[in-house]
């Protein structure tokens, strides 16, 4: 059995003669040979095995199991302290890090919007690096690398010295979500990798409740020549760094270099997922993919959709604990009472995450989340005498940041061709910056305590949300009636179509046996 460097060189020498006559494929009967130099590493991987058995869905099953419990906790944990680091900055608000810095009128808010534009900036060499690196072990480096950047926020002494630190911290973090994306599709069918996405992303919702927990603790310390928001970022950021090396130790970069795995269950898991026809790894780029993307309908709705989503989700993860104090709680109060907040995005999360699994029906999974978060900016922005109503409606709106998860599966889902999947994931990452920069930005000085203008910005976001899903699902209902009823040639079901058609690297829309899932 070949190694996968060495599946690798093979890929990109190797020519037609010593694979044989390609010309005959039953693959190719819907187009041109393939070029054996665009073939993914999975293809040679399997190729090169002498294990042939197909699996038994009981044998499966195991393997998915398997999968689940080497993988998905370390994802899980990355996402969690991603959330927790960015946020820390909501708690350290509530704890006197603007009177420590000596932050005036909007400065905080544009240290939360630096945050995001240094993340934007920095998901155009993402888009470049992913497909030429190691995705787990880049993955792995850059959490380390935020860990360090929250901790080196402890040492900040005035707004510029906050601002440097939130920028390296956004550039950092800027990985998380392209390369979780990218690894997770690795390892899953399309209707398997819902619930999988749903439980790593479901770290947001935990590092909402430890964040309380943890501001709470650690405004207990009274230290006249260390304030309890500096041992804060110290403690964290430390914890951080010890899940990046857990990272680049321990979470393979493809199921090919799996330690965890025998090679008959690399190839069984291989087989099971081409499937998708979406890729492992393919380092070959490709001009023709990156131009695609730009000529894509369907990615422009989803950086709409996930733009509108995130303005209501960076305004509600950014300021809740600045909202609740405003209501008149005291500042560890405050702390306490936005750890229900983590509850509901984890049930949201769960649940749409099991839904898509067995209903699909993604759009209408977004537009059920968008409902409460769009009645949770009701409460907040005209029901403003009543303090119960006021914090109701801060957790209904918690309920949109499963929409987001949605929107990252999805978008693994139907985006083939490795150069435009590399791409995507990193623009619509990016997307999600631009909407947590407009978000904070409605938060003004002058609008304070009761910040209507950002209030009713979410309500009108959800809605606009809720809009664009709708739209997405008739665009996908009318792309795969364009391709039209498969013929004989076309319809040959995945066991009849060739390996090298499952792994040839054409994107959603070259390949004609590629199906859009709405």
């Amino acid at each position: 059995m070949a190694s996968p460097e060495k599946t690798e060189v093979f890929a990109e020498t190797r020519g037609d003669a010593s694979s044989g006559d390609t010309s005959s494929s039953p693959a190719h009967g819907i187009g041109e040979k393939a070029n054996h130099n665009d073939l993914d590493q999975a293809y040679w991987y399997v190729h090169e095995s002498n294990n042939a058995v197909e699996a038994t869905p009981r044998e499966l099953s195991a393997l998915r199991r398997k999968v689940d419990w080497r993988i998905v906790p370390i994802m899980f944990c990355c996402y969690t302290m991603q959330f927790i680091d960015k946020v820390l900055l909501n708690y350290a608000a509530v704890m006197g890090l603007n009177k420590e810095l000596k932050l005036k009128a909007n400065e905080f808010s544009n240290a939360a919007t630096w945050f995001f534009i240094a993340y934007l900036i920095a998901e155009v060499p993402n888009g470049i690096i992913l497909q030429r690196v190691p995705v787990a072990k880049w993955l792995g480096a850059n959490v380390v690398l935020w860990g360090i950047s929250t901790a080196c926020t402890a040492a900040t002494h005035n707004y510029a010295s906050l601002l440097a630190a939130r920028i390296f911290l956004g550039i950092f973090e800027a990985a998380i979500a392209p390369s979780l994306i990218l690894i997770s599709s690795q390892w899953y069918t399309k209707s398997e990798a819902a619930p999988r996405f749903s439980i790593w992303y479901a770290g947001l919702g935990l590092g909402q409740i430890i964040g309380g927990i943890v501001s709470y603790a650690f405004q207990q310390v009274h230290n006249p020549s260390y304030s309890g928001w500096k041992i804060m970022f110290i403690v964290l950021g430390l914890v951080t760094v010890i899940i990046g090396f857990v990272t680049l130790f321990f979470l393979p970069d493809t199921p090919m270099q799996a330690r965890f795995l025998s090679e008959a269950e690399k190839v069984m898991l291989l087989k099971h997922v081409a499937i998708n026809q979406t890729g492992i790894r393919n380092k070959h780029y490709k001009a023709s993919q990156a131009l695609e993307v730009l000529r894509d309908i369907q990615l422009w709705l989803m950086v709409l959709l996930t733009i509108l989503i995130s303005i209501s989700s960076g305004v509600i993860t950014t300021y809740s604990a600045t909202l609740i104090r405003n209501f008149g709680y005291k500042p560890p109060i405050a702390a306490l009472l936005n750890m229900p907040s983590g509850i509901v995005s984890i049930a949201s999360t769960l649940i749409v995450g099991y839904g898509v699994r067995h209903t699909s029906n993604r759009w209408a999974w977004i537009v059920a989340c968008c409902v409460p978060g769009i009645l949770g900016g009701g409460l907040m922005s005209f029901d403003t005498g009543n303090k119960a109503g006021q914090l109701a409606g801060i957790y209904l709106v918690n309920t949109i940041t499963a929409t987001l998860i949605i929107i990252y599966q999805w978008t693994g889902a139907n985006v083939a061709g490795q150069t435009k999947r590399v791409i995507s994931v990193a623009l619509i990452s990016g997307s999600f910056s631009v909407g947590n920069i407009i978000g904070p930005q409605t938060f003004q000085a002058k609008d304070a305590p009761k910040y209507t203008p950002a209030k009713i910005t979410v309500l009108a976001t959800q809605a606009a949300a809720a809009l664009i899903s709708f739209v997405l699902f008739l665009y996908y209902v009318w792309a795969n009636k364009r391709k039209g009823i498969p013929s004989a040639t076309e319809g040959a079901t995945i066991g009849e179509q060739s390996e090298e058609h499952l792994w040839e690297g054409q994107t959603d829309k070259q390949n004609p046996t590629f199906r859009y899932v709405y």
